[in-house]
C-alpha cells in the first residue's frame, strides 16, 4: 500500500474577510453568519485519515468546546471567559468560536475522535476508500 505525502490547508482567508465584511451595513444579512469569531485552523489529509487541528487557547474541553457531525461537515464550536481581579480591580474578556469544515468522501462519522492539549484541540476522522461519486440508473422500457 503506497503512503500518500501528507498535505496541511492553514485556513486564515476566513478571518479577514468575516473582518473586512463587519464594517459594511450593506452587509447587515451576513453578519449573523459571521458573528463571533471564526476559529484558525488546519486540516491534514492522509490516506487513512483527515485530522483538524483549532487553535484555542483558554478554554475548558469539557465544558466550553462541542463538537458536531451533520450531512457531512464538521462543526466546531467553543466559548471562552476570563475573569482577572487585581486591587479591587477587575476585568472581564469573553468570545465565542465557532468553524465548520466539510469532511471528505468516505469519512467514518461514527469513528471521530477529539483530543484538547496546550491549547490546540484535534479532531481526527477515519477515512476509507471513497466510494464512486457516480452511479449508473438502469433504463426499462416501457411495454
Amino acid at each position: 500500500m503506497s503512503k500518500l505525502p501528507a498535505q496541511h490547508h492553514p485556513r486564515s482567508f476566513l478571518p479577514e474577510f468575516g473582518e473586512l465584511l463587519s464594517g459594511f451595513p450593506s452587509w447587515a444579512n451576513l453578519r449573523p453568519m459571521l458573528e463571533g469569531h471564526i476559529i484558525r485552523l488546519e486540516d491534514e489529509h492522509t490516506e487513512d485519515s483527515y485530522l483538524v487541528r483549532a487553535e484555542i487557547p483558554g478554554v475548558d474541553p469539557d465544558k466550553d468546546v462541542d463538537i458536531t457531525v451533520r450531512d457531512g461537515h464538521l462543526t466546531i464550536k467553543a466559548e471562552r471567559t476570563e475573569k482577572t481581579e487585581s486591587n479591587g480591580h477587575s476585568e472581564f474578556s469573553y468570545g465565542s468560536f465557532i468553524r465548520s469544515v466539510s469532511l471528505p468522501p468516505g469519512a467514518d462519522e461514527d469513528a471521530i475522535t477529539a483530543s484538547y492539549d496546550k491549547g490546540i484541540l484535534t479532531v481526527s476522522v477515519p477515512v476509507s476508500a471513497a466510494k464512486p461519486a457516480e452511479k449508473h440508473v438502469a433504463v426499462s422500457a416501457a411495454s
